[in-house]
């Protein structure tokens, strides 16, 4: 069943919409999840970009992924809150920052990436299938077979 996810950023300057359901929802403890969430990783809800509606002004910052893939890492200007990302290998999905939903409850995370990498302080749910890097396939093979 499909719920309305709502969210944004600390300030309010920046806020989205979207009714489409989640391809995936991971946890990533890669380093630059790390620095740019100020904690132990990331969670990123990933959805069909079309699909949410952004409202206000997003800058972004490109760097280099492991796999030489760009990810541009959306932030409010004002705030400089994590909103989303774009990783080059998956154009037109947005993995939303869990962190700024409004109801970060609504989602479920279903794997860990970049375990390996997790401070020992981070404890992440055992249950979770758990990749100790990005899978091989690289995580456009992680979200097709979450939509098979």
């Amino acid at each position: 069943m499909t719920k309305t996810l709502k969210g944004g950023c600390l300030c309010g300057a920046v806020s989205y919409e979207t009714q489409a359901d989640p391809v995936i929802v991971a946890h990533c403890h890669c380093t630059d999840c790390q620095k740019s969430s100020g904690t132990g990783h990331g969670t990123h809800v990933a959805l069909p970009e079309e699909a949410v509606k952004f409202s206000g002004e997003i800058k972004f910052y490109d760097s280099p992924a492991d796999s030489g893939n760009t990810v541009s890492r959306g932030f409010c200007p004002a705030c400089g809150s994590a909103i989303f990302s774009r990783n080059s290998s998956m154009p037109g999905m947005a993995f939303i920052r869990a962190s700024s939903l409004a109801e970060p409850d609504a989602v479920t995370p279903s794997l860990i990436v970049y375990a390996s990498r997790a401070p020992k302080w981070d404890k992440m749910d055992p249950s979770l299938p758990s990749f100790a890097e990005m899978p091989e396939d690289g995580p456009e093979k992680v979200i097709a077979d979450a939509q098979t």
